[in-house]
C-alpha cells in the first residue's frame, strides 16, 4: 500500500492501515523521541502520545508537503508539551550573562565528526539535563532560532542562548571524558 492510500485509509479510521503506518514510521519517530528524552521508557511514552495525535489529527493533513514532515512537527510539538509539563522540575533558567562558558563550535564539531559515533553522541545527549537537551535539540536538529525556541518554550531569548551554551559545554565535557577513557584503555 502506498503512502497516499495508507493515509486515506487512516483518515477512515482503518485499524489495519493505522498499524501499517505505525510500523512504517515508528522507528524514525522513536529516534526523534530519543533525542528529547533521557530514556527509552520516556521515549516510548512520547512515541505512543505522538501516534495518538497522528491518528486523531490525520484528517487535518491536506496532502501538501511531506507527510513525514507533518508527522515530525507533531512529534516535536509533543516533545515540547512534555517539556512544558516538566519545566518547573527540570529547567533552571539563568541569564546568558551568568554563563561563564567558552565553547568553540569548531572544536566540538570536529571532535563529533572525527571521534564519536552517532549512537554514543545520542546517549550523551540523552544524559543532558532536560532543559539543556530540549533547547539543544530544537536549535541543532530542528534549526530553530533562539527567538523561536523562546516562544515555543515560553522562556526568554537569553535563557535559550544560555541553555544552548550550557548544553554545548556539557556535551564537550562528556566527550572529553569519553575520549580520556578511550585513551586510558589504549594505554593499558
Amino acid at each position: 500500500m502506498e503512502d497516499q492510500q495508507l493515509i486515506a485509509a487512516c483518515k477512515k479510521q482503518d485499524i489495519n492501515a493505522q498499524r501499517k503506518l505505525y510500523e512504517k514510521f515508528a522507528p524514525q519517530m522513536l529516534g526523534l523521541c530519543l533525542k528529547y528524552c533521557n530514556g527509552s521508557d520516556a521515549a516510548q511514552d512520547m512515541l505512543h502520545d505522538g501516534f495518538i495525535k497522528i491518528f486523531t489529527q490525520i484528517s487535518t493533513y491536506s496532502g501538501r508537503g511531506s507527510f513525514e514532515g507533518w508527522m515530525r512537527r507533531i512529534f516535536v510539538n509533543t516533545a515540547l508539551e512534555h517539556f512544558r509539563k516538566e519545566k518547573q522540575r527540570y529547567l533552571i533558567i539563568t541569564d546568558i550573562d551568568d554563563a561563564d562558558i567558552q565553547v568553540t563550535d569548531e572544536n566540538l564539531e570536529r571532535i563529533i565528526n572525527d571521534d564519536i559515533t552517532e549512537e554514543i553522541l545520542l546517549a550523551m545527549i540523552q544524559e543532558m539535563p532536560h532543559g539543556y537537551r530540549t533547547v539543544f535539540n530544537l536549535y541543532v536538529f530542528e534549526d530553530m532560532t533562539h527567538k523561536q525556541i523562546a516562544e515555543k518554550l515560553e522562556i526568554k531569548v537569553n535563557a535559550s542562548r544560555s541553555q544552548y551554551s550550557r548544553a554545548k559545554s556539557y556535551l564537550k565535557n562528556k566527550i572529553n571524558s569519553y575520549l580520556a577513557n578511550i585513551n586510558e584503555s589504549y594505554k593499558r
